[in-house]
């Protein structure tokens, strides 16, 4: 009996589900954050052609780098790297899960993320994991590294 009582409780602690997080207030630092965040995903957003590599670079630190794939870029080589790609290639990006922690002037910001061509696809071709390390420069939260990871 004991051991159908405590499969039972194990049963129903996995069909719990946490509360969904609140998303953050504005004018909160947590909220500055993420609007950071969402810019870097949005520039790389959009269907086939023009992007706003200018607006990409201005959201890192003068030294901010990218890793991905074992390679270490700045935002001007990233943008060499899959600008040919993206000129042809619709990609939608958007986090599907973010953590931010933050203490002072610095902040880790883990994101899982899904990739389609099209707003329209039905499943994405591609998903990971994406940390944004952000230094706050006066008013404004910029990123000094984004490391981003393949599923």
């Amino acid at each position: 009996m004991r051991r159908l009582i405590v499969l039972f409780l194990i049963a129903a602690a996995g069909c719990t589900t946490a509360p969904a997080p609140q998303a953050a207030a504005p004018g909160t630092p947590e909220f500055d954050i993420e609007t950071t965040v969402i810019a870097a995903y949005n520039v790389v957003s959009g269907p086939a052609g023009r992007r706003d590599w200018n607006r990409f670079k201005e959201l890192f630190t003068p030294n901010g780098r990218i890793v991905s794939n074992g390679a270490e870029l700045t935002p001007e080589e990233f943008q060499k790297s899959v600008n040919d790609e993206l000129q042809k290639t619709g990609l939608f990006e958007h986090p599907v899960a973010t953590k931010i922690e933050h203490a002072g002037d610095v902040a880790q910001v883990w994101t899982r993320y899904e990739s389609r061509h099209a707003t329209t696809d039905p499943q994405p071709f591609a998903r990971g994991v994406r940390a944004f390390q952000l230094v706050r420069s006066g008013e404004q939260w910029r990123i000094a590294s984004l490391l981003m990871q393949p599923e």
